[in-house]
């Protein structure tokens, strides 16, 4: 029997009988398929053609085992389901990281990470060398799971960061512009009794952005009063009972910075509770410019974030770790803009 009827026998064609078609050695097809080195073009002609002739398609388990890569990437969120579901900014995320890798053989995996138990899971799944790389959102201080990551060795980009000396590669708006934009467009409204409703504190996100309102406070002479300062946790419920404390603290306040629209959605329902006039007499800016944000009523004026760039952003980033490893960590901050709706 020749090779050639070999090749197109029954079976699933095997590199064997790709390497006898093309008259070369198994080790030269597999150098091929791997993408790897030190083959002649005249050899890489042959196999490829062989390989197309037979409708050879590789073993990806013993191609992993072969090259030491899973063909895969992690993209940890250490939230519940709950809040991945509700919040858009993740599902922004994912589109992003999903296009960007759309053209190359990675798989995407999605792990969340809320309980002690799932982080031991995780650290087991890691140290097994399951994926190529990780991607992570939502970063809190202290959380034990970027210090895993850092642990393991495995190229890693955050969406955020813990604070600005994280050593870790990661992407991030600009959450001081933003902030700072939103509260000096109320300021210029005429507004002085300026609030704001924050994210949780345990996240630089939340605390760059209370620095931003601050900053543009600060250079409008205007004084930042604690009372004026009530925190939440980046929730929809959460913004309504801030925004309820806020009231009942200072009921002359004439406007609000709030830290992201889901927050400042639960805003304004707190206000029409309250028989608040928006924005005649409470004028609203959010953060995100998710899509509810043109949906409210009245429509929010928001600081759009490029939160599908971000994970795009993040997912080049690892591939170009993953394809050089070793090579010095990067810091990409991306633009926002204020976009101005009808509450402001």
């Amino acid at each position: 029997m020749s090779s050639r009827s070999a090749g197109r026998g029954e079976g699933r064609p095997t590199l064997e009988a790709v390497a006898a078609l093309a008259g070369v050695g198994r080790g030269t097809v597999s150098r091929v398929v791997n993408g790897a080195v030190g083959v002649s073009p005249r050899a890489r002609t042959a196999v490829e053609q062989a390989i197309a002739e037979l409708g050879y398609v590789p073993n990806r388990a013993a191609r992993s085992l072969a090259t030491s890569r899973a063909d895969a990437i992690a993209l940890i969120v250490p939230e519940t389901e709950t809040r991945l579901a509700s919040e858009p900014f993740f599902a922004s995320i994912i589109r992003g990281v999903a296009s960007e890798i759309s053209d190359t053989e990675l798989q995407l995996l999605l792990i969340l990470v809320s309980t002690e138990r799932e982080r031991r899971r995780l650290a087991g799944f890691l140290d097994g060398r399951r994926v190529d790389g990780v991607l992570m959102v939502s970063v809190h201080a202290d959380d034990p799971v970027v210090e895993l990551l850092e642990r393991t060795g495995l190229p890693t980009v955050l969406g955020g960061r813990r604070s600005e000396l994280e050593p870790i590669s990661y992407v991030n708006p600009d959450n001081l512009g933003g902030a700072w934009s939103a509260v000096r467009h109320l300021l210029g409204l005429g507004r002085r009794r300026v609030a704001t409703i924050t994210g949780p504190l345990d996240m630089e996100a939340s605390c760059v952005r209370l620095e931003g309102y601050r900053r543009a406070l600060a250079e409008a002479g205007v004084p930042a009063e604690a009372e004026l300062v009530a925190h939440g946790d980046f929730s929809e419920a959460s913004g309504e009972r801030a925004m309820t404390e806020l009231l009942e603290r200072e009921p002359g306040v004439d406007a609000v910075f709030v830290a992201s629209d889901l927050m400042a959605a639960g805003a304004m329902r707190a206000l029409r509770r309250a028989g608040r006039r928006i924005p005649a007499d409470v004028a609203l800016v959010g953060f995100d410019d998710a899509p509810l944000a043109r949906h409210t009523e009245p429509p929010l004026t928001t600081v759009r974030q490029p939160s599908e760039e971000m994970g795009r952003a993040m997912a080049r980033l690892l591939l170009e770790e993953i394809a050089a490893p070793g090579r010095s960590h990067r810091q990409v901050i991306l633009s926002t803009e204020l976009v101005v709706r009808e509450s402001a």
